[in-house]
């Protein structure tokens, strides 16, 4: 394997950007990237409004852990690791409950729902120097930025505010959609992609890809009356720490808060309404941005926020070289009125939905590029150097792209400066 300062190559003088494609086959990099990304960075593990009282929590997989997100009676959340630190089972085998213990199914020790360990079947035979205290649940660190809640295994990384740097001008522009706050839409999507897992984080900021391969969506716009002549038209920019972002304007309606007429006129006077509300609430750029752009959000490594016709949050975990398990969330206003809310929901299905116009479309051309790189060691490198030339990049460009790379690069080499290769 490279050295990760040979992995990427940036030539400013040629304008030339290239990423070897043994960063998405080789498993010591995956490896690697399990030690020195998902181990080190904040990593999106939930939204609060998924556990709104004392004692809920979910279950799921976050960097390659069982965890379970969870409120305590006084309604503090908690990341803990899911396994018992007796013999190491499961301790909470649900997706999602309220509970103040959790029990291990194997011997029956019981810990509270901030990961105290409460209770030992027959502890008397420890004998007289056994303490619980040693044998809490793990609790890993967690902070939120504005009911997003984020969780790393490195106790001496850098805050989450201080991490999410100049991203968090993006998930604002999310999370004050309501004044009332936001909330996860009830139920998640799961399904797997046969694909390295960069390839789906590229894939979501790239809107070079889209006029060809999402045609059939937009003849289907078209169909419903909109005007698509002007294209998906933006910026794409580097936000630096590996975040990047296209912003940008398209033709679909928003349910925060652009309307179209296909919606009808009483969607018309529900989204004025919303719109006046974001105009009294906020300064004019930013309501504007909110109501009329899209955003295609991608913190690093691997939390994507798609704020377009509808608004997911979407995270992916790379299980194999070639392989990734894939989880999607609707997320949308606390108040949001309920023909608003079911337009969004099939908005939501109808285009990044596992069977909508675009998903299919992704995964399969994701997959192809996957099975493409079996063209190695003859055809070596990933060209992304589309828009260098220029001040400022397109969402047709790849400067967003390029920010995730160097930002994995200096990761991948260890070193505090970055190590990308400049000639």
């Amino acid at each position: 394997m490279k050295n990760a300062n040979e992995l990427v190559i940036e030539n400013k003088m040629k304008n030339k950007f290239l990423v070897h494609r043994s960063t998405f086959v080789d498993s010591e990099i995956l490896k690697m990237e399990r030690e020195n990304i998902f181990s080190k960075c904040w990593i999106y593990v939930g939204h609060e409004s998924e556990i709104p009282n004392p004692h809920d929590y979910v279950t799921r997989k976050v960097a390659g852990r069982a965890v379970i997100l969870t409120r305590d009676a006084d309604g503090r959340f908690h990341t803990l690791l899911n396994t018992c630190t007796h013999r190491g089972a499961l301790v909470c085998r649900e997706e999602k409950g309220n509970s103040k213990t959790f029990l291990c199914c194997y011997h029956a020790w019981s810990f509270k729902n901030d990961g105290e360990l409460i209770g030992v079947p027959h502890q008397a035979a420890y004998g007289g120097h056994f303490d619980k205290k040693e044998l809490n649940m793990y609790e890993a660190r967690s902070e939120s930025y504005k009911g997003f809640v984020f969780v790393n295994f490195d106790k001496n990384a850098e805050s989450l505010e201080d991490y999410l740097g100049n991203a968090k001008e993006y998930l604002d522009l999310v999370a004050e959609q309501s004044p009332n706050g936001m909330e996860v839409i009830g139920g998640s999507q799961k399904y797997s992609i046969r694909a390295n897992w960069k390839l789906l984080g590229e894939n979501s900021i790239d809107g070079y890809h889209a006029a060809h391969n999402h045609a059939t969506y937009f003849e289907f716009l078209i169909d419903d009356g909109l005007d698509v002549s002007s294209g998906v038209v933006g910026y794409g920019k580097s936000l630096e720490n590996g975040h990047n972002v296209v912003e940008y304007k398209a033709p679909w309606g928003r349910p925060v808060a652009k309307w179209i007429p296909s919606w009808g006129e009483e969607a018309r006077l529900e989204v004025e309404e919303i719109k006046k509300e974001l105009e009294q609430r906020l300064d004019a750029e930013q309501a504007f941005r909110m109501a009329e752009r899209n955003r295609n959000l991608w913190i690093f490594p691997n939390l994507i926020i798609n704020d377009i016709m509808s608004l997911t949050i979407r995270t992916f975990d790379p299980v194999s070289p070639d392989s990734m398990d894939v989880t999607a969330w609707a997320l949308g206003p606390k108040d949001e009125p309920e023909s608003l809310r079911a337009r969004r929901l099939d908005t939501f299905l109808t285009f990044i939905g596992p069977g909508g116009f675009a998903t299919p479309d992704d995964i399969e051309s994701l997959e192809a590029c996957q099975l493409g790189f079996s063209t190695m060691p003859e055809v070596q490198w990933q060209d992304i150097s589309r828009g260098m030339h220029k001040e400022e990049a397109t969402t047709t460009d790849e400067e967003q792209m390029r920010g995730f790379w160097r930002r994995w690069a200096e990761l991948m080499s260890k070193e505090k400066e970055s190590e990308v290769l400049s000639k």
